[in-house]
């Protein structure tokens, strides 16, 4: 469950997967599903500077023990954009072990600088203003999603937090090539339920409001001149109504969407005349297409739509804002070219690195692009494209550490759940288990089943710090795009609808089968282990299936229901019902019922096997009650469990010291229960934030690391 008010014409600075810009971050869904598990999600983007790597590598069976560091340090360059007018790159990178925002001239790239000096939590994104003069960036306090918008001006080197009011969840919507010296901006100060809309100056933070939100929308629509155009509300099915803003002020009813409909249908963007609006659309069909809609006429156009898998993203061109791309993932990611002016540019680039490409910053004269590659056994690699030239210039690896490492690859794969659905899975095995290259182990392995969050979001195919980690301590990988799953058509989606514990966990279950019948897994050595949903789908999976799993590994997960849906941020409130339609409503004595029969908390009793959960005390989204519940009622019925709480975080791990403490002791408890290889504690608790109220003897060596300080 994640909730935001996010317009869908906006460049702000959402993160994306390989780039940290993405070409369609007008999605809010989408980009709300992305940022639902931080530990999850940015350990994509994460390899440690491989300058101090001074383990000695374990070696079995040719396979060398790969340092947690390279895994899940800080990245050492991430998120590489081009300036509006080409005069700038910018990078993430380390500045005294905090990630921190670097610029340096285009034509002189290795004169970068930081421009930032986070020196705590560090800068998970960002983005250049339109007046090429300001970086803009969002940061909030230890993990409480209360955001800040910050400006630095590139020229004098000045930080200035343009959203000054504390405990205020602050969005920054748009920054616009029309409006360069403002940003939109969100902030739910009047009211924490409901976001009203400001144009701030980006160099004196003066603002003025743009539209007080008295009708309690949870969303907004606007165009090219940053005027407001359509407002969103949930409706009390759990549908939604888009509405219309009429010159007068007043709203009238545009476009209805029924339940089912909800998820995979919403307006992206309009075009830089305003004339033309751009959207997903699901309605009167299955999977999700690209249309258009000519507001003067009417007429309505499908422009891209595959088969088998949603239109997930577009590529907008950066003035016109017509897409010139579409994008779809089933088990890999395809491009729909829509406009013939750039056919010969992504031929080109298809060509030039293996894996996955993806265009993901542009100048405004479209000359140069930046372009990201991304395969499933190294790092992103990210070059500069001149378009003049058809030319492609390598810039950087954002893990140098990872070339030339073992890295296994992964596997995609097409199950079937025991009711009929395709479950789009992924699994990685480790190098050296599968010696006739067949894509399965000569033998059964030890298997950690890891659980995506969200539940509306998806897995893909591509480079993750988890599935190399643990493929690397010896175990097979396997990860399942369960049923509520975004991406493979609404039905899909809404066959998740009030199955958490139920049918989404059999789906999981299924796939567990599977790597049982293929050889894959031992049977008796199978871990299961997630964050967000995730966390929930591990703590039903060790309550309602106990014979199934050896262990479990329980990041911010959900134990109870009914308490976690009554004590959900305020600026969820006005999309609750679309939660109680797919989760459940404890407005009801028969809903309260339902909600504790899915609920872990209520079977804990039944839980037979160790397990470990992790938790940040300041997460707004899963509360720390959450684990809390769960680790006392264990303690009741004397079941093992380690309790790791974090002072410093939210929902997941941003700072490198908590997430290299939490892996540390991870990979120790799964080594103690199935087997696997595993690196010495040493100091991998050195800066973390950490506290273990329940269970340090359970992991060997965790008393010892905690006791001396390290």
């Amino acid at each position: 469950m994640k909730k935001m008010l996010l317009l869908f014409l906006t460049v702000a600075i959402s993160l994306s997967i390989t780039c940290g810009y993405s070409q369609d971050n007008h999605f809010p869904k989408d980009n709300v599903a992305k940022a639902d598990y931080a530990i999850d999600e940015s350990q994509k983007e994460v390899v440690n500077d491989s300058s101090d790597q001074d383990i000695s590598r374990e070696v079995e069976n040719g396979t060398e023990l790969i340092p947690r560091k390279i895994f899940f340090g800080n990245p050492d360059i991430a998120q590489i954009l081009i300036s509006p007018n080409g005069k700038w790159i910018g990078y993430i990178a380390p500045l005294n072990g905090v990630l921190n925002v670097w610029v340096a001239p285009s034509d002189n790239i290795s004169s970068i600088r930081p421009i930032t000096n986070d020196t705590f939590r560090g800068i998970q994104s960002y983005s250049f203003a339109f007046d090429n003069q300001h970086v803009l960036y969002t940061q909030d306090k230890k993990g409480d999603e209360n955001w800040t918008v910050y400006s630095v001006d590139l020229m004098i080197g000045v930080t200035k937090a343009i959203t000054p009011e504390e405990g205020v969840n602050a969005l920054l919507l748009v920054n616009n090539h029309r409006f360069p010296n403002e940003a939109l901006v969100g902030l739910n100060d009047r009211d924490p339920r409901y976001h009203d809309l400001y144009l701030i100056n980006i160099s004196s933070g003066k603002k003025r409001l743009l539209l007080k939100n008295e009708e309690g929308f949870n969303h907004f629509g606007v165009d090219s001149n940053l005027t407001v155009r359509l407002g969103f509300n949930t409706t009390p099915d759990g549908g939604e109504e888009i509405l219309e803003r009429l010159e007068n002020g007043t709203w009238k009813l545009f476009i209805k969407v029924d339940p089912q409909d909800e998820m995979a249908t919403y307006p992206i963007r309009y075009d830089e005349s305003g004339n033309i609006l751009y959207m997903r659309e699901s309605r009167g069909r299955e999977i999700t297409a690209l249309t258009s809609i000519n507001l003067t006429t009417g007429v309505e156009v499908v422009l891209a739509e595959n088969t088998k898998a949603d239109i997930d993203g577009t590529m907008p061109h950066p003035t016109k804002r017509t897409p010139q791309a579409a994008s779809y993932n089933y088990e890999r990611r395809h491009w729909i070219i829509l406009d013939p002016s750039i056919k010969a540019d992504m031929e080109y680039l298809s060509s030039v690195e293996k894996g996955d490409y993806e265009p993901c910053s542009r100048t405004l004269d479209d000359r140069r692009w930046i372009v990201s590659y991304r395969t499933d056994d190294g790092p992103v690699k990210y070059y500069l494209y001149d378009r003049d030239e058809k030319k492609a210039e390598f810039l950087f690896s954002n893990r140098p550490a990872l070339e030339n490492l073992p890295l296994a690859k992964m596997h995609p794969v097409v199950l079937k759940s025991r009711d009929g659905l395709n479950l789009v899975s992924y699994y990685t095995l480790p190098v050296g288990s599968d010696k006739d290259n067949d894509a399965f182990p000569e033998e059964p392995l030890p298997m950690i089943l890891l659980v995506h969050g969200g539940p509306w979001g998806r897995d893909e195919w591509g480079y993750y710090s988890e599935h190399q980690w643990l493929a690397n301590r010896g175990y097979a990988v396997l990860s399942v795009n369960f049923r509520g799953s975004t991406g493979f058509g609404k039905s899909f989606i809404n066959a998740g609808d009030r199955e958490w514990g139920r049918k989404m966990q059999d789906d999981l279950l299924d796939a567990v089968n599977w790597s049982i019948e293929k050889g894959i897994a031992k049977p008796d050595k199978i871990a299961i282990m997630g964050g967000s949903y995730g966390g929930y789908a591990t703590l039903a999976g060790m309550a309602f299936s106990p014979d199934v799993f050896a262990c479990g590994v329980d990041i911010c997960g959900v134990s109870n229901l009914t308490s976690h849906l009554m004590s959900v941020p305020p600026y969820w409130l006005p999309e609750i019902e679309k939660e109680f339609r797919r989760v459940g409503d404890y407005r009801t004595e028969e809903g309260r019922q339902f909600l504790k029969e899915r609920s872990p908390l209520t079977y804990a009793n039944r839980i037979e096997k160790p397990l470990l959960i992790a938790q940040g005390a300041n997460d707004p989204r899963v509360k720390k009650e959450e684990s809390e519940q769960i680790v006392s009622a264990m303690q009741e019925n004397g079941i093992p469990v380690v309790y790791v709480l974090y002072k410093d975080e939210g929902h997941g791990f941003v700072r490198p010291e908590n997430r290299l403490s939490f892996y540390a002791i991870a990979e120790t408890f799964l080594a103690e229960v199935l087997g696997g290889r595993s690196e010495p504690i040493k100091d991998a608790f050195e800066g973390s934030n950490l506290t273990i109220p329940v269970g340090v003897e359970l992991v060997p060596g965790l008393a010892e690391a905690m006791a001396s300080g390290s």
